[in-house]
């Protein structure tokens, strides 16, 4: 698949376009098989593709998974990486299926995606599904009450966002504008937190930012600033987790260390796992260290 991807392609190009193809193959790394291969356990309801929101004419959809029996459950929202321009929302269905035998109604999204949609385009999106997932509460048996949110790389972002910024309209978008977008608690895998600190130790922010943005820091500092989580942390953020590997070399580890910092300032719970070695997405035994401890402060916050 790389090589059919960069066929065509100058060397310098190919050169360019490297951080890309690796930022986004890192996000999936932690993550299992996905679409055919993916195997619904026994007493799991799977539903692929409900539409949730048509801005801009997108027909965003999502996958949900439903636990047996009548609830009404906790439910987590999960949000997919790719530095904002790439990823699908099937990358975390396996998460899914394993967020709902562990008595979990949980959904994986669709979002905008840059450059076509710049910030705040995804937010918007990300929160829409939560009002979503909340007006349609008593048909997929869930607490309203008790919703989560996750996401890995720009999903981090995109989950912390939410955990930062509830009831800040600017952010709301469209759509169930009569429920609330606000979570209940965050689990933030190596996303990041202060954008205006990016360019310097990232190998691909130069590439990623400017799409997002809609240009580089020098001309869009405003909106790096107001896209960053870290400046919208308030004592009513929702308790968090960040998961962050030390030698991630696309979101760096001191993104979460200031976020995590700056949330106990401001006397919210939070908690930062230190994955001593760990790159840009979690493989074999710190992906099981990750979701356990996702799971486990999911049950802490989420469960009754």
């Amino acid at each position: 698949m790389k090589y059919s991807l960069l066929r065509g392609i100058s060397a310098f190009g190919r050169l360019r376009l490297m951080p890309v193809l690796l930022s986004t193959l890192n996000v999936f790394a932690c993550n299992q098989i996905w679409g055919a291969d993916l195997i619904v356990p026994e007493g799991i309801k799977f539903e692929r593709g409900v539409e949730f929101s048509n801005a801009a004419d997108q027909h965003l959809e999502l996958d949900v998974a439903q636990p047996a029996g009548k609830g009404p459950f906790p439910a987590v929202v999960c949000i997919h990486g790719g530095g904002f321009r790439a990823g699908k929302r099937e990358s975390y269905d396996a998460l899914c299926l394993t967020l709902a035998q562990r008595g979990y109604v949980a959904l994986t999204i669709t979002y905008r995606l840059a450059p076509a949609f710049p910030f705040p385009a995804a937010v918007q999106d990300s929160k829409t599904a939560v009002r979503w997932l909340r007006a349609h509460a008593a048909q997929y048996n869930v607490d309203p009450s008790r919703i989560g949110v996750t996401g890995g790389s720009a999903g981090g972002h995109l989950a912390q966002f939410l955990g930062v910024t509830a009831g800040v309209q600017e952010f709301e978008g469209e759509g169930y504008l009569d429920q609330s977008s606000a979570v209940k608690c965050v689990v933030n895998n190596y996303g990041p937190s202060d954008f205006t600190q990016s360019y310097a130790k990232s190998v691909d922010a130069a590439e990623v930012l400017p799409l997002f943005f809609g240009g580089n820091l020098e001309q869009k500092r405003r909106e790096h600033i107001v896209g960053s989580p870290l400046y919208w942390v308030n004592p009513n953020a929702a308790p968090t987790l960040c998961i962050h590997g030390t030698e991630d070399k696309f979101v760096a580890f001191e993104q979460a260390q200031w976020l995590v910092n700056r949330l106990k300032a401001s006397a919210v719970e939070a908690e930062l796992l230190k994955m001593e070695g760990a790159g840009h997405g979690f493989k074999g035994a710190d992906a099981d260290k990750a979701q356990a401890a996702m799971i486990e402060f999911f049950d802490k916050h989420l469960q009754k």
